[in-house]
């Protein structure tokens, strides 16, 4: 393709390496495209809270879409300028049905914020590393409005819990997942990555065309099914490598990397 206008990637699993950090290579390789004169963003299912980090990797250039469309994040400012919430009556049925259908379930939210969860909930990733969050009841847990609703299951298969997850609750949120074990992400319905990133595109005159993504997560597929050009990681999902138009090595080989040298 002709150089690209806009870059949206995902971040864990995708940009950056197995211990959450950007290589030398990749941060080069980001800050070339911002040189060039194109939009840079960042499209993942981390909250904002998790974004200090990658904001100082990449000198705080560009935006970040954050729990999966729900949230915008300036990485130079690191304010949140945009948010889609799920409502809190929206929250309790959701609740209620995902309880009847699913035993076992824990729950957890993530507002504008911060993060709240039930008592039996397991934190993962950054919140794995440190105590984090609230233990919250789950009347008050579900409240108020939040970025995303996660339903956490001890053992089962985390497609198998997409699938009834979708089928209890699909018609009142967006339900992914994006890890290899038995949690879902619920946003507000209708809220992916894809729908932030086009509202983001628009707003700046750039065609699904002017696009490439990369991804390697269930979450990833709405934004690689829009845009002009997808890539998946060799680590990714097979429903993501099954639907990309292009592999490209694995994060921690610098996969994204050498897409963008080539481009950029």
């Amino acid at each position: 393709m002709t150089c690209p206008r806009l870059v949206a990637t995902d971040l864990d699993g995708t940009a950056l390496r197995a211990d959450g950090t950007i290589s030398p290579r990749t941060a080069a390789a980001f800050a070339r495209v911002e040189e060039a004169g194109g939009t840079l963003v960042f499209v993942t299912g981390r909250p904002p809270r998790w974004m200090h980090t990658v904001a100082g990797a990449v000198r705080h250039r560009g935006l970040a879409i954050c729990a999966n469309g729900a949230l915008v994040y300036d990485l130079h400012s690191e304010e949140i300028v945009e948010a889609h919430l799920i409502a809190p009556d929206v929250l309790r049925e959701c609740v209620g049905r995902l309880r009847d259908g699913v035993p076992g379930l824990r729950f957890a939210v993530e507002y504008e914020g911060g993060f709240a969860h039930e008592t039996e909930f397991t934190p993962g990733g950054w919140d794995s590393r440190r105590p984090t969050g609230r233990e919250t009841p789950t009347a008050a847990l579900i409240a108020r409005p939040c970025a995303k609703l996660l339903a956490q299951h001890p053992y089962m298969d985390p497609d198998d819990l997409q699938l009834l997850v979708h089928g209890l609750v699909g018609q009142l949120v967006t339900p992914t997942h994006s890890s290899r074990r038995a949690l879902i992400e619920m946003s507000a319905h209708g809220v992916t990555k894809a729908s932030a990133l086009a509202v983001l595109a628009e707003e700046r005159g750039i065609e699904p065309a002017e696009v490439i993504a990369f991804g390697d997560m269930p979450n990833d597929l709405p934004m690689l099914s829009w845009a002009g050009v997808s890539y998946a990681v060799a680590n990714a999902h097979a429903d993501v490598l099954a639907a990309v138009d292009h592999v490209t090595a694995a994060n921690d080989d610098d996969g994204v990397a050498r897409v963008l040298e080539t481009l950029f």
